[in-house]
């Protein structure tokens, strides 16, 4: 058992929409720029959030989600973080007690203090009143302190400041600044890679956050796991997979490209979008993203789809997830009523959405065993293929179908493999 203390907070807030991904940004920005190994972590299933975190900190983000990786992946994963950063830092899940595992329960388990985010904009002394709500509404947190965002002047944040209770430190606040908001679209925050000035805006960040706050590193919390650089098997070596990653389609966990990484695949990235075909590859992969908002070019890239389509028609081992099914079906319908063509090897058709369609983590028993993984999609979708079961959320909610076709897998799941050998045998060995 290798034990070791490393400064770490996990960023929450009384609801989605405050201001968490922003100021973790921030922080991440600012200790990075002093010099810190700035290691973050995203609470919940997202993709959007850490490629923001990632261009922050410059480092990979992954997740830390209890129910989709379990206690102990959760706990391995932050043991190993701890080894080499100064500062560890989890942007949590909606508000603070949000969620079938809520961002509350990871910092009770692991001990990790918070870092409340409140937006302050249209409230004075009853900002105090939330804070001692959040801090006292469950036992055994420890808040270490509070930022104010959306703050309209000095003069309002000293309001904010004195309705503080006693013990609860104010790290300062965020203005109200459009040039340091992160825009959004229907699934989130715009892609990373889509903000030209991301880097300005993360540097204005950093820079609003320490002039108007007293930053200071948290106390060390203490991390420990037997860390043996775990071995998943090399049941992958000599495997090439081609993957999906463009504007179109991101939407992939870091915990899944490591994992195949670790068990010998190589992993080839080419854009459905500008690329001409397929790479040379045992394995498609193709993650969820927006194909709807690249409709056009996909469609139009004939070269590209008669090169995917030979690859399933000859029962390669395909895995889709999410866009990356849409992208499978006959045709796809955006929000604004265009169609167009698409791949036509799995029969069916899908719509785009004004609001959403399927929310939620889910499950599925395959005959290796259970894989966890989440949903989140505007669109509606006719398959006329018959799905082999359902993924199951584990309360309530709406199942999911999944596709199997001879080494097709498709759905609207975004799986996690981080931890799961046996599915990653499963679907990507030849």
């Amino acid at each position: 058992m290798q034990t070791r203390t490393c400064p770490a907070l996990l960023i929450s807030a009384p609801a989605s929409h405050s201001g968490k991904t922003t100021v973790t940004a921030a922080l991440a920005r600012y200790w990075t720029q002093q010099g810190k190994k700035v290691r973050v972590f995203k609470t919940g299933p997202d993709f959007l959030d850490p490629m923001l975190l990632e261009q922050a900190s410059g480092a990979p983000v992954h997740q830390l989600d209890l129910w989709m990786m379990g206690e102990a992946n959760c706990r391995r994963r932050l043991a190993e973080a701890a080894q080499e950063a100064d500062l560890i830092l989890i942007e949590g899940v909606m508000g603070l007690y949000d969620g079938h595992t809520s961002s509350a329960d990871i910092a009770r388990l692991f001990h990790i203090p918070l870092l409340l985010v409140v937006d302050g904009s249209a409230m004075a002394q009853t900002f105090g009143a939330l804070v001692y709500g959040l801090a006292n509404y469950q036992p055994d947190l420890t808040v270490f302190g509070v930022v104010a965002n959306r703050v309209n002047s000095a003069g309002h944040a000293r309001y904010l400041q004195q309705s503080l209770p006693e013990g609860i430190h104010f790290c300062g606040y965020m203005p109200s600044n459009e040039a340091i908001t992160l825009p959004e679209r229907h699934l989130g925050l715009v892609q990373a890679s889509e903000l030209s000035d991301l880097d300005q805006r993360l540097d204005l960040a950093a820079e609003q956050l320490a002039s108007h706050g007293a930053l200071q590193l948290p106390p060390a919390s203490e991390f420990s796991y037997p860390i043996s650089n775990k071995v998943y098997g090399e049941g992958l070596t000599g495997v090439t997979i081609a993957i999906a990653r463009d504007a179109a389609f991101s939407f992939i966990y870091r915990d899944n490209l490591q994992i195949l990484q670790q068990m010998g695949a190589q992993l080839r990235f080419f854009s459905p979008v500008s690329d001409h075909v397929l790479p040379e590859a045992d394995v498609l992969y193709l993650p969820g993203g927006y194909p709807e908002l690249y409709l056009d070019q996909l469609a139009d890239n004939q070269t590209m789809l008669q090169s995917i389509r030979m690859h399933v028609q000859a029962d390669k081992p395909t895995v889709a997830e999410c866009g990356g099914m849409l992208y499978l079906l006959n045709g796809l319908t955006n929000k604004e009523g265009h169609r167009r063509d698409l791949l036509g090897v799995l029969p069916g058709e899908a719509l785009m959405e004004p609001r959403l369609s399927g929310l939620g983590v889910l499950s599925a028993t395959f005959p290796f065993g259970e894989v966890r993984g989440h949903t989140f999609h505007f669109s509606s979708s006719q398959i006329r293929a018959g799905s082999t079961f359902e993924a199951q959320h584990p309360v309530h909610g709406k199942p999911e179908p999944v596709y199997q076709q001879g080494r097709l897998l498709a759905s609207y799941v975004h799986w996690y493999l981080g931890d799961e050998p046996e599915a990653c045998l499963a679907w990507f060995k030849p």
